[in-house]
């Protein structure tokens, strides 16, 4: 079972002790290759440093989460096109909105996931998306660039039945996380993930975060990491009604297709 990662935040200090181990307990998991999320001027060039550390295996985006908007200013701009002038980055983004934490301003959000729309029509690159409680905005700013831009993931989908239906209208691509696997907020998506088309499901760990609850044992340092990616994808293809290395083949290949990755071995 070969599977790829699209998004898993290995600059984050919780791994600072022990990435190369990690990287190894993913690629004994199947993990044959790994997009690393770079979401602030701080963390995006990190994302690439580690792309070009493990050519072929890891690959980076660069941009700027909403809740960094407020630290988007036009050196900003110009450090995220200049990251953007490297193959190893594969993707605009994370950008998008979030009205859930508001830890920016929403006209700081709107500012810097327009500008970031505009690198992502300049580069011909794809979106790595993020929304919560501001779906109505997102789809509004999206719309403004109607025709300029390439294909779009939208992260760590957890959204409702209309929202999934709204990116799926779009023909936008849809990533699934270990939220799937958590009986309290999750339950939704064990019927919604029936309703994506295989050539637009992606998987992904979002890693530190979103360790699966269904994992047993459950690590005592609650950390997810990249190998619990091959859970995720079981208990996917259980709600799809499929066979988990059919779903595993199948999300493999669109990933690799939308990130424009290079085969393996």
């Amino acid at each position: 079972m070969e599977l790829i990662d699209i998004g898993a935040n290995l600059t984050h200090d919780s791994f600072d002790h022990d990435r190369n181990a990690v990287l190894h307990r993913a690629r004994e998991a199947g993990v044959a290759q790994l997009i690393v999320t770079g979401a602030s001027r701080e963390h995006s060039p990190k994302a690439l440093a580690l792309a070009q550390a493990h050519p072929g295996e890891l690959f980076a985006t660069a941009g700027v989460h909403p809740h960094h908007a407020s630290e988007y200013t036009d050196e900003c701009d110009a450090e995220m096109r200049a990251l953007h002038a490297h193959a190893e980055v594969v993707a605009v983004g994370e950008c998008g909105l979030d009205y859930f934490r508001d830890f920016s301003p929403r006209p700081a959000q709107r500012r810097a996931f327009e500008r970031q729309l505009q690198i992502a029509a300049d580069t011909c690159k794809p979106l790595f998306l993020h929304q919560r409680d501001a779906h109505d905005d997102l789809m509004a700013a999206m719309g403004n660039f109607d025709g300029r831009l390439g294909p779009a993931v939208v992260h760590c989908f957890t959204g409702t039945k209309k929202e999934l239906f709204d990116y799926l209208d779009q023909d936008w691509h849809i990533g699934i996380t270990g939220w799937l696997c958590d009986e309290r907020r999750g339950l939704h998506l064990r019927e919604l993930v029936r309703s994506i088309p295989a050539n637009r499901l992606m998987i992904e760990t979002d890693a530190p975060y979103l360790l699966p609850r269904t994992v047993k044992p459950q690590p005592s340092h609650r950390r997810n990491e990249p190998m619990y990616l091959a859970h995720i994808v079981a208990e996917l293809a259980r709600d799809r009604g499929e066979d988990v290395d059919a779903t595993a083949a199948q999300t493999t290949r669109t990933a690799r297709a939308f990130f424009r990755l290079p085969a393996t071995g």
